[in-house]
C-alpha cells in the first residue's frame, strides 16, 4: 500500500471480492460456527505482463494460507506438457483449422469444496453490518486459491464437464489434452487453447460453456500464451514463438543493457565445477537469471539448452567463471532478442527424431578424482511436420564406457518421449476424424549418427562389447523390430554429422557450424 499505484491495488482488490462473492463463494457465519482450524489469508498482488514486458495490468487476488490446512489432503494436480502445447499448435497449422485462447476466470472459485472450510475475513475489510455484535468469519462454499486441493477440484470440474456434458474424450497419454470430432483443446491450469475446424465450431463451444455456467474470456487468436508471444505469418500461416520481454528482464538482472552482443551462447570449451575458482558474489543473483534462462531455453529457445544446462549444474556453489558463462549467454540473447522458434508445418505429420551425444565431454573440465569427469551429455530433438516439439540437452545418469554406449544411451532416452508423442498423436488423428490424406502422412524416424547404436538398435544383436548396457536402455525394441515382418512402429535410421540437428544440443560448436544447425531446427 506504500506503492505509488495504491490507487490501482485497491481498486483490484475491491474487484476480486466483489467478484468472489459475486460467485458465492463463501458466507458470513460466527466464529462460534467454525468446525475446524479457522485459517488465515494474504493479499497478493501481481502486475501482469505482456511477452513484450509492457503492463497489461495489476492484479489482485485472495489467497488463503492452505500450508497451514491440517490433515491429509490429496492435492496432485496436472498441466499439460509443453511437447503437447506444440503438437496441438503443428497440428493445427497443418490441418488450417481456426485457434484461439481461452481464460477462466476465478477459475478455483467455479468447483465446489467437497467439505467446508473457514478462513478470516480478508484484511482491509469488515464485518457486513447484519453480523454486528459478534466475530465473524467466513466459510467457503467454493474452493479458493491458496487452499491445498483447489487445483485438482478445479482440474476435475472442468474435466468432467467436458467428459460428461460437453462429449469430449480425455487423451490417455497428457490428461489435460481434450478432443472429440472437429475440436481438440489443451489445458494448462485455468488457461485453454482450442483448435477448431471452424470458426463457428469454436464458437458453438463456447456457447455450450457458458450455458454450463462458466465464467471465461476469449481471445480471437493465439497472440500470447503462458508468457510466450505467438506472433502468426499471414502471408505463409506461421507462428513465430519468442519471449522479448524475458529477455530483456535477464538482461537487466545482469545489469548488461549496453553490452555487446555475442554470435554464440556457449565456449567451445566445457564448463566444469572450477573448485579453486574465486567465488562469485556480484551484484546479481545467479541462481534467480539461472532460472530465468531455464525457462527460456525449455519453451522457445533450445539454441541455448546446452549453454543454460552447464551454468545450471552449478547454482548451489557459483564461481566467476560460471558466471562470465552466465553473461556470455545474456551477450547472445541480447542480439537475438526478437528472435525464437519458428513454426512452419511442412503439410505432413510426421515425426522426426535427432539424437546425439558427447562421449566423457567432462573430461579434463572437472578434477580427474571427481565421478563427474567421465560423465557424457546426450541431446535430443524431436519435431513434427519439421517443427521442433521437444528437445533435450543433460548429462547421462549413468558412467558410459564408449561412444557407442554414450550413443545409444541418448538414443534410449529419446525413445522414452517419442514413443508416447507417437501414441499422443495417433490418438489425435483417430479421435478429430481427420481425413485419410492427413492421417495418412502419420510416421515416426529416428536419425542416429553413430553406426554401432543404430546397429544395435535396428538388429538388436547384443555382443560382448554391448553386453553390459543396461536392460532399461532395450525397452523399445518391440517398437523398431515387430514380430511377423509387420512395419515397424518407429523406423531407425543413418544421418550424416553435418545434418544432426542434435548436435548443439550435446557441445560448444564454432559458429558457422552453430549457425546451421540453428536454421535448420529453429528457421533462422
Amino acid at each position: 500500500m506504500a506503492d505509488e499505484h495504491k490507487d490501482e491495488w485497491i481498486a483490484a482488490a475491491l474487484q476480486e471480492i466483489q467478484a468472489l462473492e459475486d460467485k458465492g463463494t463463501w458466507k458470513e457465519v460466527p466464529i462460534t460456527e467454525a468446525q475446524t482450524k479457522v485459517l488465515p489469508g494474504t493479499w497478493v498482488g501481481r502486475v501482469k505482463r505482456r511477452p513484450d514486458g509492457s503492463i497489461l495490468k495489476r492484479k489482485m487476488r485472495y489467497c488463503v494460507r492452505g500450508d497451514l490446512q491440517e490433515g491429509e489432503v490429496d492435492s496432485h494436480s496436472q498441466v499439460a506438457a509443453w511437447s503437447s502445447i506444440r503438437l496441438f499448435l503443428v497440428l493445427c497449422l497443418t490441418l488450417g483449422w481456426y485457434t484461439c485462447c481461452c481464460d477462466f476466470s476465478n477459475a478455483f472459485v467455479q468447483a465446489t469444496l467437497k467439505s467446508p472450510i473457514w478462513i478470516h475475513l480478508p484484511r482491509g475489510f469488515r464485518a457486513s453490518k447484519s453480523q454486528t455484535g459478534c466475530k465473524t468469519v467466513l466459510q467457503l462454499i467454493k474452493s479458493l486459491y491458496g487452499i491445498s486441493e483447489a487445483p485438482k477440484l478445479w482440474q476435475e470440474f472442468l474435466a468432467s464437464a467436458l467428459v460428461n456434458d460437453m462429449g469430449f474424450n480425455r487423451s490417455t497419454i497428457d490428461r489435460c489434452v481434450f478432443y472429440k470430432d472437429g475440436v481438440l483443446l489443451v489445458q494448462y491450469v485455468d488457461d485453454v487453447c482450442v483448435g477448431a475446424r471452424t470458426k463457428a465450431e469454436a464458437d458453438a463451444f463456447f456457447e455450450q460453456l457458458r450455458s454450463l455456467k462458466f465464467d471465461f474470456t476469449t481471445e480471437e487468436s493465439i497472440t500470447s500464451y503462458l508468457g510466450i508471444k505467438f506472433e502468426e505469418d499471414e502471408a505463409n500461416g506461421s507462428f513465430d514463438l519468442t519471449q522479448p520481454g524475458l529477455i530483456d528482464k535477464v538482461v537487466e538482472a545482469c545489469g548488461m543493457e549496453d553490452c555487446n552482443p555475442n554470435k554464440t551462447p556457449a565456449a567451445r570449451t566445457t564448463l566444469g565445477k572450477d573448485p579453486e575458482g574465486e567465488a562469485f558474489t556480484g551484484p546479481w543473483n545467479y541462481r534467480s537469471v539461472c532460472g530465468m534462462l531455464l525457462y527460456l531455453s525449455t519453451n522457445t529457445r533450445p539454441d541455448i539448452a546446452f549453454a543454460v544446462s552447464q551454468v545450471c549444474r552449478f547454482t548451489h556453489d557459483p564461481k566467476q567463471s560460471h558466471a562470465r558463462a552466465v553473461k556470455m549467454i545474456v551477450r547472445y540473447l541480447k542480439g537475438t532478442k526478437n528472435q525464437g522458434t519458428l513454426v512452419q508445418p511442412a503439410g505432413q505429420l510426421n515425426l522426426e527424431a535427432y539424437c546425439d551425444a558427447d562421449f566423457a565431454g567432462l573430461y579434463g573440465s572437472e578434477t580427474a578424482d571427481d565421478s563427474n569427469s567421465a560423465r557424457s551429455r546426450m541431446g535430443y530433438i524431436i519435431k513434427l511436420g519439421g517443427c521442433p516439439i521437444v528437445w533435450k540437452s543433460q548429462l547421462i545418469t549413468e558412467i558410459t564406457l564408449s561412444t557407442a554406449e554414450s550413443e545409444y544411451a541418448s538414443l534410449s532416452n529419446c525413445m522414452r518421449t517419442l514413443i508416447p508423442l507417437r501414441r499422443l498423436l495417433l490418438e489425435l488423428v483417430q479421435g478429430l476424424s481427420l481425413p485419410q490424406p492427413q492421417a495418412s502422412t502419420v510416421s515416426a524416424r529416428v536419425f542416429e549418427d553413430n553406426n554401432s547404436a543404430l546397429q544395435l538398435a535396428v538388429k538388436q544383436r547384443v555382443t560382448n562389447r554391448t553386453r553390459h548396457y543396461q536392460v532399461k536402455w532395450h525397452h523399445f525394441w518391440s517398437c523398431v523390430k515387430p514380430e511377423d515382418g509387420e512395419e515397424p512402429e518407429i523406423l531407425v535410421l543413418r544421418v550424416d554429422t553435418k545434418l544432426q540437428d542434435a548436435d548443439y544440443l550435446t557441445k560448444g560448436l564454432p559458429r558457422e557450424t552453430f549457425e546451421a544447425n540453428r536454421l535448420r531446427v529453429q528457421g533462422w
